[in-house]
């Protein structure tokens, strides 16, 4: 676990080094007094995770209607607090949810539904009077609501943290202390990891966007689940954009986390405003 904490802490030191601030959909650069007032301000309910709705068949196989399917997720937060709590804090509802819906075969079943509730506490960073991202220590569920022995859950508590190194790139680390209560999935940190790294690029007009994710496993190995995404926005004042998806690894839904999938997707996704939790 000290390493873990070393490699967040050594991302959020790197990228501090390098200060930057957000940028807007309207490229409208935001002080701080701007940015606490727009969290003070903003609805109560929003985005949280990307929004999406895709379909696609597996890679390096023969393609067959069991391997071709949707993948859709809804992910929402609820702010719970109207003004900061302590150390500049906000208190949050997550709520995400994940569907792997095979369309294809007879009777169009959804083999794995992933509900991941949470709640934690959010506090907006500021360097040198610039807001450059947010940091989250979050408290959640994984579970797959089955029983018996496709049964999946996990609980987690995570720390995560988006740091802006300038507007047009974030990096993002996202490590977790597992409590793992689930009978049939108790080696699932060898397979869904122990802690998360990322980058997402944004185009000068931020009309397209790209990311890498890496989910590290559990072990010595340099085993990491992998998931690419592109993204191009379909109106200049929208949130809505083409999406395309690729994962690589284990782990992509809870059912089936000890097995391998490559997978390519594309479809529709709407994003929250300034960048994307993960």
């Amino acid at each position: 676990m000290k390493k873990l904490l070393l490699v967040l802490a050594v991302i959020v030191t790197c990228c501090m080094g390098t200060v930057g601030q957000i940028v807007s959909a309207a490229s409208e650069r935001l002080d701080p007094d701007s940015v606490r007032r727009e969290f003070d301000n903003q609805p109560y309910f929003g985005l949280y995770k990307d929004n999406y709705f895709i379909f696609g068949p597996a890679v390096g196989q023969r393609v067959t209607k069991e391997n071709t399917n949707i993948k859709f997720q809804i992910s929402i937060a609820q702010r719970l607090t109207k003004s900061t709590l302590p150390l500049g804090t906000y208190l949050y509802l997550f709520y995400s949810q994940k569907c792997f819906w095979n369309v294809l075969e007879n009777s169009m079943p959804m083999t794995d539904l992933n509900f991941n509730p949470g709640i934690g506490l959010t506090k907006p960073l500021f360097v040198k009077n610039r807001y450059i991202g947010k940091v989250s220590l979050i408290m959640e569920h994984e579970s797959n609501g089955r029983d018996g022995d496709e049964s999946r859950s996990w609980n987690k508590i995570s720390l995560a943290a988006n740091i802006m190194v300038d507007p047009n790139l974030m990096v993002h680390g996202k490590i977790w202390i597992p409590i793992v209560d689930g009978m049939n999935n108790k080696d699932i940190l060898d397979y869904s990891g122990i802690y998360q790294v990322g980058v997402q690029v944004f185009s000068a007009n931020r009309r397209f966007t790209g990311s890498v994710v890496l989910t590290k496993r559990r072990g010595w190995n340099f085993n990491y689940n992998t998931t690419l995404e592109l993204a191009y926005r379909l109106w200049k004042r929208d949130n809505q954009y083409l999406f395309l998806q690729y994962y690589n690894g284990y782990g992509e839904g809870l059912l089936e986390y000890n097995k391998f999938h490559s997978q390519l997707r594309v479809g529709i996704v709407i994003k929250p405003r300034l960048f994307s939790d993960y």
